[in-house]
C-alpha cells in the first residue's frame, strides 16, 4: 500500500507539478471523482435499475425535475456566493467535500427505505459538486508549473479524476452487493479525506487580489437597474466583453452536454428494452459505458500532450468528428456504431471542455474568472439535463434517436465553427471596454 502511494505521488507530482502545488490539486480531484462515482452507483441502483422500464422512466424524470428545478433557481447564486469568498478557496473546497460526506450519510436512509430525503440530498450533492468544480477550475492558473500550457494542466487534473473514477466504480458496484448503503459509507470516508486534502493545498490558492464579480452584460455601457454604474462606484467588468472565443466555446460545449445527457438516458432505456445482439442488458450497457469512458480518458490524455495549438481549433476539429459519427450511427444503426459514437463523443467532450477551461483561464480577467467558471458550469449542467429530458421522452427507436443526436451536435457546431476559427486567427480575445 505504501509503495502504491509512492507511485501515485510520483505520477501526480511529475514535471514540476509537485513544486507548483498542481500535484496536490490532481490528488484532490481524484478524491472528488471517486466520491462522486460512489454516490452515483448508489443512486443509479435506486432510481434506475431496481424497477421496470416504464416506472424507471418516471422515476428518472421525477429525479431530474425535483433536483434540477431548484438547481435552476440556485445556479445564479453560486457565482456571486463564491465571489464573496475569493480569499477562502481552500475552505470552499473543503466545505463542499465535508457537506457531501454528511449528505452521503443522509442518503443511506433514502436508498434503503426509499425516503423522500433522497431528492433534496441529491440536489445538495449536485450543488456541492458544482461549487467544487467552479473553484477548482479557477485555481488551476495559480498552480501552473513552468512550461505547462493551461490545456495540459487542465487535462492532468481531469485525468487524475478519470483514473480515480475508473477504480472507484467497480469498487462501488462490489460494495453494493453487500447492501445499498455501503457505497455511500465509502463515499463519506472518501469525502472526509478530501476535506483534509483541500486544506493542505498551497496558500497561494487563496490569493485573489482585486477580484470582482462578473456580469452577463453585452457591454458595460448597457448595464441597467441595480448594475448601472453611478459616480463613485468601482468599475465592474462584464463577462461578455472578453470576446467571442469563450461565448462560442460555451455554446458548442453546451450542445455536447445536451448530446451527453441525451445519449446517457436514451441509450440506457433503449438497451434495457433492446440489448445488443447476443448480449445481456448489463453487458450491452457496459460496452457503451466502456466506450464512452475510454474515449473520455483518451481525450483527456491527448489534452495533456497539446501544447501550442489554439483551443478554438481543437474544439472545431473534435466536434466535427462527433457530427460525422452521429450521422453514420443514425444511418447505419447497430451495436458497433453505437459504441463508436459513444467513444467519439466522450473523446470530443473531454477535449472541448479542457479547451473551454483554457480559454476562460486565458481570456477572462482574473477579477471575474470565478464568476465566469460558475456561469459556465451551471450552463453546461442545465444543458445536460435538457438532453436527458429529450432522451427519456423519445420513442425507443434507435435510428430516430441517433438522428436527433446528430441534429443536436450538428447545430452547435454549425453555429460556432466559423466564429471559433476567426477568433483563433485573430488571437481569441478582445480587450475590455
Amino acid at each position: 500500500m505504501r509503495g502504491a502511494g509512492r507511485l501515485i505521488r510520483r505520477a501526480t507530482h511529475a514535471h514540476g507539478a509537485g513544486e507548483s502545488g498542481l500535484g496536490k490539486l490532481i490528488e484532490l480531484h481524484a478524491v472528488n471523482g471517486a466520491g462522486d462515482v460512489l454516490i452515483t452507483v448508489a443512486l443509479a441502483s435506486t432510481v434506475f435499475f431496481s424497477v421496470p422500464t416504464d416506472e424507471a422512466r418516471g422515476r428518472v424524470a421525477l429525479y431530474l425535475a425535483i433536483t434540477m428545478a431548484p438547481f435552476t433557481l440556485l445556479a445564479p447564486v453560486i457565482g456571486p456566493l463564491i465571489d464573496r469568498i475569493p480569499y477562502g478557496r481552500r475552505a470552499a473546497m473543503a466545505s463542499s467535500m465535508g457537506a457531501r460526506a454528511v449528505l452521503a450519510l443522509v442518503l443511506t436512509g433514502a436508498v434503503a427505505g426509499g425516503g423522500l430525503q433522497l431528492y433534496p440530498a441529491a440536489l445538495g450533492v449536485l450543488m456541492c459538486s458544482k461549487a467544487y468544480g467552479v473553484v477548482r477550475s479557477a485555481v488551476v492558473p495559480r498552480l501552473l508549473p513552468r512550461r505547462f500550457s493551461l490545456v495540459k494542466a487542465n487535462s492532468r487534473v481531469t485525468l487524475g479524476g478519470l483514473v480515480a473514477t475508473g477504480v472507484a466504480a467497480p469498487v462501488g458496484a462490489g460494495l453494493h452487493q453487500l447492501g445499498p448503503r455501503w457505497p455511500l459509507y465509502a463515499a463519506c470516508a472518501v469525502f472526509v479525506a478530501g476535506t483534509l486534502l483541500s486544506l493542505s493545498l498551497p496558500k497561494k490558492v487563496d490569493s485573489a487580489k482585486g477580484e470582482e464579480p462578473a456580469l452577463l452584460a453585452a457591454d458595460p455601457e448597457h448595464l441597467h437597474g441595480p448594475h448601472r454604474r453611478t459616480p463613485g462606484d468601482r468599475p465592474r467588468l462584464a463577462l461578455r466583453t472578453v470576446g467571442t472565443s469563450v461565448t462560442h466555446g460555451l455554446v458548442v460545449n453546451a450542445s455536447q452536454r445536451v448530446l451527453s445527457g441525451f445519449l446517457l438516458f436514451f441509450l440506457a432505456f433503449l438497451l434495457r428494452e433492446h440489448p445488443m445482439s447476443g448480449q445481456s442488458v448489463a453487458v450491452s450497457m457496459g460496452i457503451v459505458g466502456v466506450a464512452a469512458g475510454t474515449g473520455n480518458a483518451l481525450g483527456t490524455a491527448v489534452g495533456a500532450w497539446v501544447r501550442s495549438r489554439p483551443p478554438e481549433r481543437i474544439i472545431v476539429s473534435v466536434v466535427a468528428m462527433v457530427v460525422v459519427a452521429a450521422v453514420l450511427a443514425a444511418a447505419f444503426f447497430g451495436a458497433a456504431m453505437v459504441a463508436v459514437l459513444a467513444g467519439v463523443a466522450g473523446f470530443a467532450q473531454a477535449l472541448s471542455k479542457l479547451s473551454l477551461d483554457a480559454m476562460i483561464q486565458r481570456d477572462v480577467p482574473e477579477q471575474v474568472r470565478t464568476s465566469a467558471f460558475a456561469r459556465s458550469e451551471t450552463t453546461l449542467q442545465m444543458a445536460w439535463v435538457v438532453g436527458g429530458a429529450i432522451g427519456i421522452s423519445l420513442p425507443l427507436v434507435g435510428p430516430l434517436g441517433l438522428g436527433v443526436a446528430a441534429v443536436i451536435v450538428g447545430a452547435g457546431w454549425a453555429l460556432t465553427a466559423r466564429g471559433l476559427l476567426h477568433a483563433a486567427t485573430t488571437g481569441g480575445r478582445r480587450h475590455l471596454a
